[in-house]
C-alpha cells in the first residue's frame, strides 16, 4: 500500500472520520458510575455498528459479568499473519465538573499552542475513543482500497479504566478464537508531533483504599479535640510516613524485585527531547518533584512510585462546621516498574498501613484493582514494523521511550495469549488525560488513521 492512497482517502474523508468520532465522544461511557451504565452500553452498541460500517465480519457484543466486549474479525488468509487490535470505549468520570472550559461531553475543537491545527476537547478525546476510533478508520481505508494485508480481529473492551476485571475470564474462554500473532494498542503517548516515539514499556499498578475510623460518630471538636484521636490528622501522617526526605518509598521490601537500569540504558532514555523549563511551565510550579538520584523522565518512566489519588473526611460542603470527624478516607495508588508484583506490593502496602497506625484508631485498607509492568522487545519484527511505519509517516525515526501509565491487560495478553503488544500511541502527555480538557490532536488523529495501515504493510513484509 502507498501512502499516497492512505491520504488520499483521509484528505476526502476527512469531516465524516471526525464527525463519527464527536458522535461517540458525546455518549457519556463512563464504566466507574452505575447510573451511566445504559450510556457504557449505548456506546458498546455504537462501536459495534461502525465496525460493521466498516468492512469488519462477524461483529458481536459479546457478554461479561460487567460491561461487554465489542469483537470482530476479518479473516482473508489462514496463512497470513493475523493482527488483534485492543482498545477501550469506556472513559474516566469528568469529575471536577467546574474546572472543564467546555461541558466534558459536548465535544468542541479549539487551537492549542501545541496543537495549531486544532484539537478536541471532550472526555475519552485521547484516552481513548480517539485513539481507539483511529484503528476504525485505519480498518476501512485497507477495506475500501483493497489493500488489506492480513487477518484482523477487534476485541474492544469497556471496563479498562476500572481494571478491566472482566477481560480476564473473557479471554480465556475465547482462546480459541483469539488466536494471532500481535496485539496492536493505541492507547499511549508520544514525545511531540514532531518528535515521534515509541513505549517499550509500561509501569504495573497497585490501587488501594484505607479508611481510618475514630470515635463512633462526629463530634463536637470544641468538646472533644486534644482529647480524641482525628481519623484526619491521623491519617495524613501516616501517608506523610510513606515516603522519606529523600521521596523514597519507605514501605519495607517495596524495592526488593526493582531491576536496576544499567548506566548505558539511563543515558540512552536521557537521548529522548525534554526540557524542564518547559515542563514546570506546562503545569505552573516552579519546582519539580521526586526521588533523589533520578530525573524527571526516569522518575516516570523508570522508577516505582506511591501517590494519593483522592482524600477526604469531615465537613467539605461550604462555610464552617467545627466537627471531628469519626472517619477518613483515601485513595492510593502505586505505579510499579518490572519484576515487581502488584500482588505483593498491595500486600506490602497493607500489613505497612496497620503497622503504623496508633492505637487511637482502627485501619481498613481495600484493593480496587492493579496490573503488572511490561516490557516490549525493542528488537522484535513487530517494533520494528511500527518504528518503519511512523518513519514513513513522520519522515523521522521514533525514539524509543517507557511509558509511565499502566495497561494492566498488556501482562494479561502476555499471559493467556502468549502475545507481546506494540504500544503505538499518538497521544501528547499535554492533553490532559483522566483531567478536565482532556484533548487530542486533530493532527494526531489523522496521522494515526495514515500510520496504522502502515504498520500492517510493514508487518506483514518484514522478516
Amino acid at each position: 500500500m502507498e501512502r499516497s492512497q492512505i491520504t488520499n482517502y483521509i484528505s476526502a474523508n476527512k469531516d465524516r472520520f471526525l464527525n463519527e468520532l464527536l458522535d461517540l465522544l458525546k455518549i457519556p461511557s463512563i464504566s466507574a458510575d452505575p447510573k451511566y451504565a445504559g450510556d457504557v452500553n449505548k456506546t458498546a452498541e455504537a462501536v459495534k455498528q461502525r465496525l460493521i460500517e466498516a468492512g469488519v465480519d462477524n461483529v458481536e457484543i459479546s457478554k461479561t459479568k460487567g460491561y461487554p466486549v465489542v469483537y470482530g474479525e476479518k479473516l482473508i488468509d489462514p496463512d497470513k499473519p493475523t493482527i488483534i487490535v485492543y482498545g477501550h470505549y469506556d472513559v474516566q468520570p469528568p469529575d471536577p465538573l467546574e474546572l472543564w472550559d467546555s461541558p466534558p461531553f459536548e465535544p468542541v475543537i479549539k487551537k492549542t499552542a501545541l496543537h495549531p491545527d486544532g484539537a478536541i476537547f471532550a472526555r475519552g478525546a485521547c484516552d481513548d475513543k480517539g485513539q481507539m476510533y483511529m484503528h476504525v478508520k485505519a480498518f476501512e481505508i485497507m477495506m475500501k482500497t483493497n489493500t488489506l494485508p492480513c487477518n484482523v480481529k477487534f476485541m474492544i473492551e469497556g471496563e479498562e479504566e476500572v481494571g478491566s476485571a472482566n477481560l480476564g475470564p473473557w479471554i480465556v474462554e475465547n482462546k480459541a478464537r483469539l488466536k494471532g500473532d500481535i496485539i496492536l494498542i493505541s492507547d499511549t503517548s508520544m514525545i511531540a508531533n514532531d518528535t515521534p516515539s515509541i513505549d517499550t514499556g509500561l509501569r504495573g499498578l497497585s490501587y488501594m483504599e484505607v479508611e481510618i475510623i475514630g470515635p463512633n460518630r462526629d463530634l463536637h471538636s470544641g468538646v472533644y479535640g486534644g482529647a480524641v484521636a482525628n481519623p484526619v490528622n491521623v491519617l495524613c501522617k501516616m501517608i506523610a510516613s510513606c515516603h522519606d526526605e529523600n521521596v523514597h518509598i519507605t514501605i519495607p521490601g517495596f524495592y526488593d524485585d526493582v531491576v536496576e537500569l544499567t548506566k548505558a540504558e539511563r543515558e540512552e532514555m536521557a537521548k529522548a527531547p525534554f526540557n524542564l523549563n518547559d515542563f514546570k511551565k506546562d503545569l505552573d510550579v516552579e519546582m519539580e518533584q521526586g526521588e533523589k538520584g533520578y530525573t524527571t523522565i526516569e522518575r516516570t518512566g523508570i522508577r516505582p512510585t506511591l501517590d494519593v489519588n483522592g482524600i477526604w473526611g469531615g465537613y467539605t460542603g461550604e462555610g464552617a462546621k467545627t466537627v471531628l470527624p469519626s472517619k477518613a478516607f483515601a485513595k492510593i495508588s502505586m505505579r510499579l516498574v518490572p519484576n515487581q508484583s502488584s500482588e505483593k506490593i498491595s500486600q506490602l502496602f497493607h500489613k505497612y498501613f496497620e503497622s503504623i497506625a496508633p492505637k487511637s484508631v482502627k485501619v481498613k485498607v481495600s484493593y480496587h484493582h492493579g496490573g503488572e509492568p511490561v516490557v516490549v522487545p525493542p528488537g522484535s519484527k513487530a517494533f520494528k514494523a511500527a518504528s518503519m511505519a511512523m518513519e514513513e509517516s513522520y519522515g523521522k525515526k521514533p525514539i524509543p521511550t517507557r511509558g509511565g501509565g499502566s495497561i494492566p491487560i498488556v501482562a494479561l495478553f502476555k499471559k493467556e495469549l502468549g502475545l507481546d503488544s506494540i504500544l503505538l500511541g499518538f497521544g501528547l502527555d499535554t492533553d490532559a488525560l483522566h483531567s478536565p480538557n482532556e484533548h487530542y490532536g486533530l493532527f494526531n488523529y489523522y496521522k494515526g488513521i495514515e500510520t496504522i495501515p502502515l504498520f500492517y504493510k510493514h508487518y506483514v513484509n518484514s522478516k
